[in-house]
């Protein structure tokens, strides 16, 4: 019996069908029908702004449409409210997880249904007796006592996935879990994911990395313009063909010219902090674009914040433009030409709640201050135009909510603060995590010009290839030393010498 028949002889959880939805000058979807069986985990993917968030803000019931019909089970919906969905066992897990943090695991679980002592007081023993039994059950092994705070991003995913469970969910909607986890917590949240699924869950996963899709799903359904460009089994279509389905053309990997200068802009030496890394000694010269990889907990994450003054950075000398960096705050940091891209932009790179205007200028605005401490306005409103110009970020104004743009857009508003500071040196982390395929293009292309204009350029990141098409040099980093260099142009340069040397090997044979 092949796939096809297998899918065929499930039965649909939910089944939607000619959706449609518009808001005032777009068409956000358009009849999309869309059907996610029984014990099947369905992919979604599309570029930002494809509809993938208005299609699930329907599924939950926060937006209504304006035609087609959302079946579930044997009832018909032409709209749902958030109750409604919840009640037919919808839930949604977000890529940032909203728990309160300040508890426990078990007050977690069993929030809203503590169970009591005869005294009408909370019988914490039962408490955490009954987490650790609906834990259990799910296969999920997990310190009931200890504060969600506590908990690593693969242990909260997996804690709200199980907390929509014990609410009787029976579809869980997946949106970007894994956009913030090291290979180890996706191998972990996967096998919890995929226990569930043989267990009879379902499951609507959202996704820009594309690999992933393949590697946890069973359908994939791309979205492209409010338009459903077609569903197909993962086993009968490849990565080309669903970057094809997704842009409407094909797209290569990024590539450049070298812009590499003879002059050393930034040097690091014996940097040491004890723990994290040591003996980090590096010269970075201008234009000059070098990646840092490693497994998690190789030094380089805390290495980047180190520079940039959100961690201690430890003992050693950092010269940047020929004068010693002594800088150990982020200001500071600006102040002395060195600018950082957080991982989380969400959380350290954008003010979400602030307008593009204000996220751009803010790390200038001593610079803009004129007569009487007054900012001057017109200049602030030139530089922030130029800036979405030459990065083309999609906004309806200057004024708009940060956090209403999309993944993409906000990244490259996260490049325009740190072009605004004219920094020497640039240190990116996870640059293109979160954004789809064409936005990725966007901002390789942003970084090659900022390179091209004489900025260095450090890329932490674990995407190989990516680092590959863009850098001048990889570095490997194992343990908290740099182990290997791989440059371009190079016969080693390939993914799997440097895998093999992320993995403990070396460049050679």
């Amino acid at each position: 019996m092949n796939t096809t028949e297998k899918v065929m002889e499930k039965t649909p959880i939910l089944s939607v069908e000619g959706v449609s939805k518009a808001f005032p000058g777009v068409q956000a979807l358009t009849s999309v029908d869309f059907c996610v069986m029984e014990g099947e985990i369905h992919g979604l993917v599309g570029k930002n702004g494809a509809g993938k968030s208005t299609l699930m803000a329907i599924l939950m019931g926060i937006l209504e449409p304006n035609e087609g019909t959302i079946i579930v089970g044997d009832q018909q919906f032409h709209a749902m409210s958030p109750k409604e969905a919840i009640e037919k066992g919808i839930a949604y897990v977000p890529q940032h997880v909203a728990m309160m943090d300040s508890l426990t695991v078990a007050e977690n679980i069993l929030a809203g249904e503590l169970p009591k002592t005869k005294m009408g007081l909370v019988d914490w023993k039962r408490v955490n007796s009954e987490a650790m039994e609906r834990l259990g059950r799910l296969g999920l092994e997990m310190d009931v006592t200890k504060k969600v705070e506590g908990l690593g991003v693969a242990e909260q995913t997996m804690l709200a996935i199980a907390k929509a469970l014990f609410g009787n969910a029976k579809l869980i909607i997946l949106d970007e879990p894994t956009a913030s986890l090291s290979r180890k917590d996706i191998n972990r949240l996967f096998s919890f994911v995929k226990s569930l699924k043989d267990k009879g869950g379902s499951f609507i996963y959202i996704s820009h990395h594309l690999e992933e899709v393949f590697e946890i799903c069973d359908r994939v359904t791309v979205l492209r313009d409010g338009h459903i460009v077609g569903t197909a089994e993962v086993a009968q279509i490849d990565v080309p063909k669903l970057i094809v389905m997704m842009v409407g053309e094909d797209v290569e990997d990024y590539t450049r010219e070298s812009t590499c200068q003879d002059e050393v802009v930034m040097e690091l030496n014996g940097l040491e902090r004890r723990g994290f890394y040591e003996d980090i000694s590096l010269k970075l010269r201008k234009g000059e674009i070098v990646g840092l990889t490693g497994l998690q907990g190789c030094g380089v994450e805390q290495l980047g914040k180190g520079l940039f003054g959100l961690e201690p950075r430890g003992i050693g000398e950092i010269v940047i433009d020929n004068e010693e960096f002594t800088a150990d705050k982020p200001i500071d940091s600006f102040n002395q030409g060195l600018a950082y891209l957080p991982q989380d932009r969400y959380r350290y790179g954008l003010v979400g709640l602030r307008s593009v205007r204000e996220n751009v200028t803010y790390p200038i605005l001593n610079k803009l201050i004129r007569l009487v401490n007054l900012i001057n306005r017109r200049e602030e409103k030139v530089i922030v135009d130029k800036f979405i110009s030459e990065l083309d970020i999609k906004t309806p104004s200057q004024e708009q909510p940060a956090r209403l743009l999309s993944g993409g857009n906000q990244q490259k508003v996260v490049f325009a603060k740190l072009a605004s500071t004219k920094p020497s040196v640039l240190v990116l982390h996870e640059p293109t995590q979160g954004v789809d395929v064409r936005a990725k293009m966007d901002i390789f292309r942003i970084i090659d010009d900022m390179a091209a204009q004489g900025v260095a350029v450090i890329i932490i990141s674990t995407e190989i290839r990516e680092l590959i098409g863009v850098c001048d040099r990889i570095m490997v980093m194992n343990d908290g030393r740099m182990t290997d260099e791989f440059k371009k142009g190079e016969k080693d340069m390939t993914p799997e010498k440097i895998l093999a040397a992320i993995e403990g090997g070396k460049n050679n044979e």
